[in-house]
């Protein structure tokens, strides 16, 4: 199980960074715009129009990959076995001790008079 956990924990990894790659290399709207008017480079590795179909699409891909990653490690995260260890629940078992006669509470309260120090 521990070798499951594993390796989805390394394709989660490798697709977040793989991810953040992508998005930092992606160009916004407005970058279109000041290409247009000649201020800045408009020649890219995949082309003029090609990079935003594969870079968009590979990155959703990447992030389906993602949160599948986190759904799987959320789900094996929260299996337990049915006999666990834990220390709460040996508590629950355990029996309160008996309180000795001398230590039990009065059944009526003390009067005003009775709590007040002596000097």
């Amino acid at each position: 199980m521990n070798i499951v956990i594993t390796i989805i924990l390394t394709v989660q990894l490798l697709a977040a960074v793989a991810m953040i790659g992508l998005i930092l290399v992606q160009h916004g709207k407005g970058a279109d715009m000041g290409a247009a008017f000649g201020s800045g480079g408009s020649g890219s590795l995949f082309g003029a129009s090609g990079s935003a179909n594969f870079l968009s699409r590979t990155t959703a891909v990447l992030a389906t990959v993602f949160f599948v990653c986190t759904l799987a490690l959320a789900y094996f995260g929260n299996l337990r076995p049915t006999s666990s260890g834990s220390v709460l629940e040996g508590a629950a078992v355990v029996a309160p001790a008996a309180v000795p006669a001398a230590q039990t509470v009065p059944a009526t309260p003390a009067s005003g008079a009775a709590q007040i120090p002596a000097k």
